[in-house]
Formats: C-alpha cells, structure tokens, sequence
C-alpha cells in the first residue's frame, strides 16, 4: 500500500520586494504550520522520503513540519518539479517515486496540491487552504500505478484554531 501526504505551504507574506520563489512565511503561516504539523505527528506515519518545492515558504512550511514530527532531515529532498501551480508536473513526480518508498510527504503550491488530491483521492476539495493537508492511501505496489485512491484524512488549519 501507498501513501501520500499533501501538503500546501503556509501563509506567506508579500510584505517584502523579492521574487516568487523568495517570498517567506508571515507570522500566521508559521504558527499555522505549527498547529499543523503538532495536531497531524500521531495521526499519520513518519514518510520514508519527503519533497519540497525549493520555493522559501515551502520549504520552511516543510522545516516546520520536519521539526515538529520528529521527521529526520536526511529524509528531504528539494525537487523543482513541485514548483508547480497546475498539478500536472506534480503528478508526474509522484508517478516517478521510487517504490522503495511506501510513504512520502509532498511540500508544494496550488493549484497543484488540489488538483492532486482531487485526481488521486476520492472526495473532492474545493481548494485546499494553506497550510491544509490531505492524506491519500492507495491500494498499490508502485507509484506509477496509483490511481482511485481513498482521502483517509484531511486537516485543514481553520478547523484546528
């Protein structure tokens, strides 16, 4: 079986004069990663590998969630194939995990999170909010296989405020 966690990066701030990838987490996004990461560390199991897009507030959306899940640093990796906004490069990404991975946690963007977890899971999400999290198991043996799985948790931040 294989598993899929989704995460959308947290709240970021335009407050600065830098570029799209560059733009940081403001102060709501980080203590909604917190609340995140605190309420969902017993609810799923640890990923074997985690991907974040390189963009800042992923990736400190993705250190946040690492740090307090107790989930070890040598497990991420940065792929710029999730520095997307459609989902299309996203799926390919995840068709292309290796399957010595049951369990892996994505950091990205939308409208890529969303279309992913609508076209994987089995409820539709009208948009997954920042922060949000879906959680996708699938009967399957290989990622390039995935397809019709079950949304066994989702967990957005305004339900846990």
């Amino acid at each position: 079986m294989k598993q899929l966690t989704i995460v959308r990066h947290a709240k970021s701030s335009w407050d600065y004069n830098v570029g799209d990838r560059d733009r940081p987490l403001k102060e709501r996004g980080i203590n909604d990663a917190i609340l995140m990461a605190s309420h969902i560390k017993n609810k799923i199991s640890l990923p074997d590998a985690v991907f974040s897009s390189p963009a800042s507030r992923a990736l400190q959306t993705c250190t946040i969630f690492l740090r307090m899940m107790d989930i070890p640093e040598e497990r991420l990796q940065l792929t710029n194939e999730l520095y997307d906004f459609s989902g299309a490069s996203m799926r390919r990404f995840i068709k292309t995990l290796s399957d010595d991975y049951e369990k892996v946690m994505i950091f990205g963007h939308n409208h890529a999170c969303t279309d992913v977890s609508n076209n994987f899971g089995d409820s539709e999400i009208e948009n997954l909010p920042t922060a949000g999290m879906v959680h996708l198991t699938f009967e399957a043996d290989s990622w390039k296989s995935i397809q019709n799985g079950k949304t066994a948790l989702t967990v957005f931040p305004k339900d846990l405020r």
